[in-house]
């Protein structure tokens, strides 16, 4: 496990630093000059050379990457043009509430698409399973700000049982936010509930079509052992997988949910920088949802030795 923990330590940091180039060459060709961005639109041009010397824009590409990745690697993400701060803090608060987000949005997906896929798995061509797969394809076919509206529509305008939007302030703890995560969480979650819930019931019905299943019924276990034993340990493994793509995604891939409901999270942050031309803003949050990807798909290669005791690292 040592030796796998390593090699893919070393794939993470060069993961990294190759997207760092990336994400540093695309905002590099972003239409605009961020200094006539920063300053009046009456400006002189010695005011815009002036301005690019200080923000060091007149530096070799080369020159600005190689400080900005030492800077960043140090903890030092620079200052937002936008907001003439420190960037660290700003973009740390838009990740806590991106992650309480994601933790409710799993909390809401998981148990939800499982059992469904589960008991869709079970009932191979049943009614129980049509009637499943056909809810949830319906439900993931709406687009997220459809989803969202409606919600918003039902659950916080005509029941009035929730706020309708979610729009909390800094340093909000998670029990005084959990209503105002439930409408983005569920949106969230019908977006997951489909691609979980069908990859599920696949695996459980490849599962038992397996000689083992067959093998442990006739040596006398209870089918509900055999489920629980058997069938799903082994069903959850590609499962695994995308559920850490899943939350990668929830991290910093909720944009379009985040601005329906004003939720003041990563995805929002990014378009804020956007729109702004806030370039090292861009920079830094592009590269927390970078690391949060590699590190969601490097947790689901260490659970997949603890769901299947056969595979093995070397």
């Amino acid at each position: 496990m040592s030796r796998l923990m390593l090699r893919r330590m070393g794939f993470l940091m060069l993961t990294l630093v190759l997207t760092s180039v990336i994400i540093f060459s695309i905002t590099q060709f972003l239409p605009g000059d961020v200094a006539r961005v920063l300053l009046p639109r009456d400006a002189s041009e010695e005011a815009i050379r002036a301005k690019r010397e200080a923000l060091g824009l007149n530096r070799p590409a080369v020159v600005q990457y190689v400080s900005w990745l030492g800077r960043f690697a140090r903890g030092d993400w620079g200052t937002s043009y936008a907001w003439n701060e420190s960037i660290r803090p700003r973009v740390f608060d838009a990740l806590r509430n991106s992650l309480m987000l994601a933790g409710v949005a799993l909390l809401f997906s998981l148990p939800l698409s499982l059992g469904l896929g589960v008991w869709a798995g079970l009932r191979e061509h049943r009614f129980a399973d049509h009637v499943i797969s056909v809810i949830s394809l319906s439900v993931v076919g709406l687009p997220e700000f459809v989803t969202g509206v409606l919600l918003i529509g039902w659950l916080a305008h005509d029941l009035r049982w929730l706020p309708a939007t979610s729009s909390i302030r800094a340093g909000t703890g998670f029990g005084e936010a959990f209503r105002f995560l439930i409408l983005p969480g569920l949106t969230a979650t019908l977006v997951l509930l489909a691609y979980l819930a069908r990859l599920t019931r696949a695996e459980v019905i490849e599962q038992l079509r397996r000689p083992y299943v067959r093998t442990a019924v006739l040596k006398g276990l209870s089918w509900p052992a055999v489920v629980m034993r058997h069938v799903l340990r082994n069903a959850l493994l590609p499962t695994v997988t995308v559920i850490a793509i899943s939350f990668s995604w929830l991290i910093g891939g909720l944009i379009v949910i985040e601005n329906v409901f004003n939720y003041p999270g990563l995805g929002r942050l990014l378009l804020t920088a956007i729109e702004n031309h806030d370039t090292p803003l861009i920079q830094a949050v592009s590269m927390v949802v970078v690391t949060g990807v590699v590190l969601a798909n490097l947790s689901a290669d260490l659970l997949y030795g603890m769901l299947n005791p056969r595979i093995r690292y070397d």
